[in-house]
């Protein structure tokens, strides 16, 4: 089987099944952590939301921790952090203390989402800022206490080497991307709609700065493999439930799989699905790696952030095994 030419990482956040808790959640982060790290992926990020039963992930920065202790070797950070939520010296201080904890291992992918709803957004105690301006000046601020600038210091964190990343579903991030000098990670895994348009943004106006000399995309992207087209289908069927479950106000836990479930939908709730659809492979291990090359050749993407919400545990980590053996980072 031919490799990629790019290298491929795991997106996780930390998903609570039904008949699980947040406790079974987290051991198995733990031990999908070391096993992308035996596979060779190159990052294993986490993903702050709030107030989601079947998501583990709130505190993130803590949960990036409990991954960097359970593993040696792969790079962990945040995918991201929503930083309207935070004051930017307290994530720089987190990050700081991670990355001295773990040094050369951690990321910080910044996003200006609450990851929430608004109730929930407030009780996170920021103000629910709606000028524009508020999350480039963010950035620029929590930058700055990273390179020790201005009258605050952040202590761990000052003159810590901790890779930022802009993170966006829209043409707003890839416009702060490229005008920072910074790589830019797009979530087309769960809102693809503007995806091309945002990664021709960002290329075209991409400025050389001290981190970055080039434009570098990372993609998100969802596969289901397992050893058989029908059984990965059928195993999808719990991240399908719980992607229409959320877009429909209904947020719970992640589903068992059903079979037939794509076939039951009626046409509203397909459409929901359709376009993430678009964005994902499901199948068996040839079919996933005609969709994943397929993908990176309209794309261009320079790396690819893999996402696997199975409820089964061991056919997740199968799941990540198949796509491992076509990924250049494990060659």
């Amino acid at each position: 089987m031919t490799r990629l030419s790019i290298p491929c990482s795991v997106l996780d956040l930390a998903p609570i099944a039904e008949g699980g808790n947040a406790a079974e959640s987290f051991a198995h982060t733990a031990a999908l952590a070391r096993h992308a790290e035996a596979l060779g992926y190159r990052r294993y990020w986490m993903a702050e939301h709030h107030g989601m039963p079947g998501i583990a992930s709130a505190a993130t920065a803590v949960l990036i921790g409990h991954v960097a202790a359970a593993t040696t070797r792969i790079r962990v950070g945040a995918g991201g952090i929503m930083l309207p939520n935070h004051s930017p010296l307290v994530i720089a201080e987190q990050f700081g203390t991670l990355e001295t904890l773990y040094p050369g291992r951690i990321d910080l992918g910044l996003g200006r989402a609450p990851g929430s709803d608004q109730a929930t957004a407030r009780a996170l105690r920021r103000a629910l800022d709606s000028d524009p301006d508020a999350f480039p000046r963010d950035v620029a601020e929590l930058m700055d206490y990273f390179e020790g600038r201005g009258p605050v210091r952040a202590v761990p964190g000052a003159g810590c080497d901790v890779p930022v990343w802009i993170l966006g579903s829209s043409l707003f991030g890839a416009q702060l991307a490229a005008l920072t000098g910074l790589p830019y990670a797009f979530a087309s895994h769960f809102a693809p709609a503007q995806m091309m348009d945002a990664i021709a943004l960002y290329r075209r106006h991409f400025r050389p700065s001290r981190h970055l000399d080039k434009p570098y995309v990372m993609l998100g992207f969802n596969v289901f493999a397992a050893d058989t087209d029908e059984q990965a289908r059928f195993l999808a069927t719990s991240w399908q439930q719980s992607f229409v479950n959320l877009r429909a106000g209904r947020p719970g836990l992640l589903p068992r799989p059903v079979e037939g479930y794509l076939e039951s939908l009626p046409p509203p709730a397909r459409a929901l699905l359709d376009p993430v659809l678009a964005c994902a492979a499901i199948g068996s291990p040839d079919s996933v790696a005609a969709r994943i090359r397929a993908f990176v050749e309209r794309t261009g993407a320079d790396e690819l952030m893999i996402t696997c919400n199975m409820h089964d545990h061991a056919a997740r980590m199968r799941s990540y095994e198949i796509a491992a053996e076509f990924m250049a980072s494990a060659a």
